[in-house]
């Protein structure tokens, strides 16, 4: 039976505030609802939306939670933990920012704060069963990212040894996870050790292919790497369980290409757009995704550099809406189709 995808959704991290309507999980339902969107993905972090540790032991608050988004009109698409996910590995170089994605008690404490976020990580795939989900997203972490470039030369078995490492922290999550029933769909995001295929591929095969661990696609990241992301579907189809809807653009000049010489956002050759003022080929992606019969949410992450995100929001739904397509249950031409037996078959062949 053909499949079509749901959506529009909208990930609310980028929205979530301490002003009325992004402060309390009922009004940016609401927000949302009002702008089309029918899911929203929730930030599993954020405590002015969503209480992780109570969903983790409470199936009432669970249904709860699921009741006031109905009430809304939306439904949760998924939990984000995304920055729960960076700081199951990080490497020392960037502590002191990450430090700043978990609560001050584990603060200068590596050791303390990767157990806090295994924990956080091992509520989420208890709250995403309790509400009835099936995927959850997010990110990898780090540990081999400052030696991205081979210069100085890597020694012999760095990155093997990395991702052995990232493979022993995250197998008993993504077990925990199998347990429950609900997919990690990982974000290949630079900045995390898993940023596109190769990466991630390495990973799977650490983690005995593992089959809860999946990805979030999302082709802004790859558009900036100069990866060719429908190729990517082609490739990885089986393993995408979520979809991040995102734009980007790359204007190469004669000052700076791929690593953006340090520029700021508005300023980088490679930077993030609202839907429809980049360079992504949605349409591409989108029949892509229908062709391979994905029927998961189209979830819009708005980042721009430029655009105003209430202006990105309201465009979102429309534009996510309009690209769908809904999968149709017969051939174009089957109309000129007529009814076949073996023999008559046979007899087309000229077999005797």
């Amino acid at each position: 039976m053909a499949k079509t995808m749901k959506g529009a959704g909208i990930f609310l991290a980028q929205f979530a505030g301490d002003e009325a309507p992004f402060n309390t999980l009922p009004s940016i339902a609401r927000w949302a609802a009002g702008h089309g969107y029918k899911g929203i993905q929730v930030p599993a972090w954020d405590g002015r939306l969503f209480d992780l540790a109570k969903a983790a032991e409470s199936k009432d608050y669970c249904d709860e939670v699921n009741g006031i988004c109905r009430e809304a009109g939306v439904e949760i698409t998924e939990l984000s933990t995304h920055l729960l996910g960076q700081l199951v590995a990080t490497h020392p170089a960037y502590d002191i920012p990450f430090d700043g994605f978990a609560p001050e008690k584990v603060h200068n404490d590596p050791p303390a704060r990767q157990k806090w976020a295994v924990d956080n990580m091992l509520k989420a795939a208890k709250a995403s069963r309790s509400m009835g989900l099936d995927v959850s997203v997010s990110f990898s972490g780090a540990l081999a990212f400052p030696y991205l470039y081979p210069w100085p030369q890597r020694p012999e078995g760095l990155i093997d040894e990395a991702f052995t490492e990232l493979a022993r922290r995250w197998k008993p999550i993504l077990d925990a996870y199998e347990d429950e029933g609900v997919d990690i769909g990982f974000e290949l995001h630079p900045g995390e050790d898993l940023f596109d295929g190769a990466t991630f591929e390495m990973f799977l095969e650490k983690v005995d292919n593992h089959r809860r661990c999946t990805i979030n696609y999302d082709p802004s990241h790859f558009l900036l790497q100069q990866l060719d992301y429908l190729a990517f579907i082609d490739i990885y189809h089986e393993r995408i369980s979520a979809f991040h809807v995102k734009d980007a653009e790359f204007n190469p000049d004669g000052r700076q290409g791929v690593y953006s010489g340090y520029q700021p956002w508005v300023k980088r050759a490679g930077r993030f757009r609202s839907l429809g003022d980049g360079q992504v080929d949605f349409n591409g992606i989108f029949s892509k995704l229908a062709q391979y019969d994905y029927d998961s949410w189209a979830v819009l992450e708005w980042e721009c550099a430029l655009k105003d995100s209430e202006q990105g929001a309201a465009e979102g739904a429309p534009f996510i809406e309009h690209h769908i397509i809904r999968v149709t249950e017969k051939a174009f031409d089957d109309f000129a189709g007529g009814r076949t037996d073996k023999a008559k078959l046979r007899k087309m062949l000229g077999i005797a």
